[in-house]
């Protein structure tokens, strides 16, 4: 992986959020000829400078994936892409279903454009399982960058770059996740608000997810989804263990309470990371699941490509049926990633 990062610069747009701010620390550990950080907020950026120490490697780039002409600009010499910038919040995307076209469809139509005239080797793109059978606006709108990266290959004609995709679950620790709101609501006096008690989600760590990241970039060829493969939890016991450690910390936690607030609007019960049909050409890892591109399917040449795979054995791989983590497990888990929880 050193190798795949030496001497390269590299973009990272949404290069200041939960997972962009990580995936640039990570890969200035890798010795890139520089790194820019391409986001809209200044104040964050001057965050990230100041944690950084002010990397000499690292440039910092204030724009929106919208702005075409700026992005382009930011894009100039690029080796690598990493796409991180996108509206991720169901809610907000919602209520503001235009914004998140504009954001997450238009401004990866950008990205590809610009990759394209700046003869970019690889763009990685950053999804997430609201894109699996999409049931809201979020969801909508990353199954379309999935869908219009991938079908590049079909109009690209002469140009070199090559697109593929990570899908996350719920990533601990990120910027408006539950667990930093059922803290906060602890600090507060509570009580803890969920959706619904048998509510799932899938779950992994900003660290599993970064390396999911990485790990596309050195095995991808043109045209995957990576999905790593992760447990899934419970609302009620996800409360219920945060509740727990908090106990142990603040006197306050002791008579909170767990409030049942109802589902809210473009929200599901479960999530899913891979459907039935995406399974029928899907391989598998020990530990992910690599889409490919259906006419390379069949070809034993494609699938080895990525070292020890097997066809998936999988239909659907749903938060609904993957095993669910024990209350303890979820702790161990949570107190591993409460140093990065904001």
């Amino acid at each position: 992986m050193e190798n795949e990062f030496k001497n390269k610069r590299i973009l990272v747009t949404g290069g200041t959020g939960s997972i962009g701010s990580v995936i640039v620390k990570l890969l200035l550990t890798h010795k890139p000829k520089v790194v820019r950080v391409y986001s809209r907020d200044e104040s964050k950026q001057f965050e990230l400078e100041q944690d950084l120490n002010a990397a000499s490697r690292v440039r910092f780039l204030v724009g929106d994936v919208r702005d075409k002409e700026r992005l382009n600009l930011a894009m100039e010499n690029i080796d690598i892409v990493f796409h991180a910038a996108a509206l991720k919040h169901v809610a907000s995307c919602e209520n503001n279903p235009f914004e998140a076209v504009k954001t997450n469809v238009q401004g990866t139509q950008n990205v590809i454009d610009c990759a394209f005239a700046n003869d970019v080797d690889k763009v990685i793109g950053i999804s997430t399982d609201k894109a699996t059978d999409p049931t809201n606006v979020m969801g909508c709108t990353k199954l379309l960058s999935e869908k219009m990266m991938l079908a590049t290959y079909f109009f690209k004609g002469m140009h070199r770059t090559k697109f593929c995709f990570v899908r996350f679950g719920n990533v601990l620790g990120s910027r408006g996740s539950v667990v930093p709101l059922f803290r906060k609501q602890i600090q507060q006096g509570g009580p803890i608000t969920i959706t619904d008690p048998n509510m799932t989600r899938f779950l992994m760590t900003i660290q599993d997810s970064v390396a999911l990241v990485f790990k596309a970039a050195t095995l991808m060829h043109d045209r995957e989804i990576f999905i790593l493969k992760m447990p899934a939890v419970k609302l009620k016991d996800m409360a219920r263990a945060v509740l727990m450690l908090e106990k142990n910390n603040r006197a306050k936690a002791k008579s909170i309470d767990i409030k049942i607030i109802g589902k809210k609007n473009g929200e599901r019960m479960h999530e899913k990371l891979l459907t039935s049909e995406e399974a029928e050409t899907a391989l598998e890892t020990d530990d992910m699941f690599i889409i490919i591109p259906q006419d390379l399917s069949a070809s034993a040449k494609a699938r080895g490509k990525y070292g020890a795979v097997r066809r998936a054995r999988v239909g659907e791989y749903s938060s609904r049926l993957v095993k669910k983590l024990t209350n303890r497990e979820i702790i161990d888990m949570l107190q591993s990633s409460y140093s990065s929880f904001t």
